[in-house]
């Protein structure tokens, strides 16, 4: 174990990533605790309101995120500098991905069910990371041969293409698709050959005459929703704690 760690983390300069990695899934989960619990009126946890100015915990995130990223940059890829802003840049992030509904919509709704998003854009970003750390590189580089590299024409095809699916998975409204296909390009091609989402800019203008089309498409959508939003919003109520109950007296909005 211990060689295998040291020739795929250590070596290769991914330990940095993998703990920045494990602090910002662990920041995520304390931070949401802890805001439960102040939703809850249990235990020693407040909000923190220095003059009656309820500060949201992505203000220390920006701050946070901000030295460890440049810290990060500065320390190379090695060494115990780097170890530690990765670490700094983890708990930024996952204190500023927290809160990124609140952000998005410039509104306090960490509770409503537009908070939800904070939860999926986290799980999302979880998951990007853990490509990269497996040796997934953005658009499939790494696939390409030695020989590959050596001809430009063919690096810049291969780039263009995924590039096209990622962007096709885009305007059919397949955001998630979209994000983990620059990962992994199969993900993308298949968002790319599928039905568009109604609503989406390709429905709107490749489907507008095209009433069976858009039938189909509005049909598929359905199923897919009701195969899986359930599922989806059970997992974010585990995560994120959607299912506690309101408030109590004094316990504020529920963050620190």
């Amino acid at each position: 174990m211990g060689h295998w760690f040291s020739r795929n983390i250590v070596e290769p300069g991914k330990l940095p990533m993998l703990l920045a990695l494990a602090s910002f899934v662990l920041t995520f989960l304390v931070t949401r605790t802890i805001t439960r619990l102040i939703r809850a009126g249990r235990g020693p946890f407040k909000n923190v309101s220095p003059g009656g100015l309820h500060i949201h915990h992505v203000v220390p995130g920006v701050v946070l995120t901000v030295v460890g990223g440049f810290g990060a940059i500065g320390s190379g890829r090695h060494g115990v500098g780097v170890a530690v802003f990765a670490i700094v840049f983890g708990i930024g992030a996952g204190l500023v991905l927290d809160e990124f509904a609140l952000i998005l919509h410039l509104d306090d709704v960490y509770w409503s069910e537009q908070g939800r998003q904070s939860v999926e854009v986290v799980v999302l970003t979880a998951a990007l990371v853990l490509l990269a750390l497996g040796g997934f590189s953005p658009l499939g580089v790494d696939d390409m041969t030695a020989d590959e590299r050596q001809s430009r024409a063919t690096f810049l095809l291969t780039l263009a293409g995924n590039f096209l699916f990622v962007l096709i998975a885009l305007v059919k409204g397949k955001f998630r698709m979209a994000v983990i296909g620059a990962l992994v390009p199969f993900v993308a091609i298949v968002a790319a050959v599928r039905l568009a989402r109604p609503g989406s800019w390709w429905s709107r203008h490749a489907y507008a005459r095209r009433p069976r089309t858009r039938a189909r498409a509005t049909v598929r959508a359905y199923r897919h929703d009701r195969r899986w939003t359930r599922v989806r919003r059970r997992v974010q109520d585990l995560i994120g704690g959607f299912q506690e109950r309101a408030p109590g007296p004094g316990s504020g909005s529920g963050r620190p």
